[in-house]
């Protein structure tokens, strides 16, 4: 069994430690990447991959108020994102979709989410900042952080650009379903939502492998 982390070691807000280790080696194009929509019952699985620059002063203080996604209301986050997408020397956001999901399992298309995130960067990274999780591919040096969203200011603005990207979308998708209140719940368990499915059944946007699994009344981290 691995040690437990340490919560000490999570500062009051997203720095540029790993970043500046890595620029300080050689590597100036550091990638951080994150993740949204894992624990959704509905809608794709979204990726993040955001390098910031190396030689500008004061980053930190220009984005200073960039926190985990799920820290940030949904007006903080759009206004964040433009700014990140302002600021970063590249980014890219990318979908894994439901059918790709359900024959794949999670773990395997998180993995392909974050690869297709980094593939959609003008030229690969020299390194990548993760938020726990691992790449299978050796080209490139990988860091896996514990809190990385809370950690890393590069894997905090990925997880923004992320959120903001498929929660736009999953209300772009209430439209068509408007039962289901996906512009409200995103996707996610909530207690309506589940009052819905168990009312209308699934709507073609439900991940069928989770949402059965749920439904048997197994244990879901959301």
């Amino acid at each position: 069994m691995g040690r437990k982390f340490d919560p000490d070691l999570i500062p009051p807000y997203p720095t540029l430690q790993f970043e500046n280790e890595a620029w300080q080696r050689g590597c100036l194009s550091v990638a951080g990447v994150d993740e949204a929509g894992r624990g959704a019952l509905a809608g794709p699985l979204c990726a993040a991959a955001v390098i910031l620059p190396h030689d500008q002063p004061d980053l930190e203080k220009t984005l200073f108020g960039v926190r985990d996604s799920k820290q940030l209301s949904y007006i903080e986050r759009e206004q964040w994102s433009l700014k990140i997408q302002e600021v970063a020397i590249d980014h890219a956001v990318a979908w894994v979709q439901i059918e790709e999901i359900d024959k794949l399992g999670m773990t395997r298309a998180g993995r392909l989410a974050f690869e297709r995130a980094v593939s959609g960067l003008k030229e690969p990274p020299s390194q990548l900042l993760l938020d726990y999780f691992k790449l299978q591919d050796p080209c490139i040096p990988q860091l896996s952080l514990v809190k990385g969203d809370q950690r890393s200011l590069s894997i905090a603005c990925a997880s923004i650009l992320a959120k903001q990207a498929r929660d736009q979308l999953m209300i772009e998708l209430g439209a068509t379903y408007p039962d289901y209140h996906f512009d409200q719940n995103k996707g996610y368990g909530t207690a309506q939502h589940l009052k819905t499915i168990e009312e209308l059944g699934l709507c073609p946007l439900h991940r069928v492998s989770f949402t059965e699994h749920l439904l048997q009344g197994k244990l879901f981290d959301l």
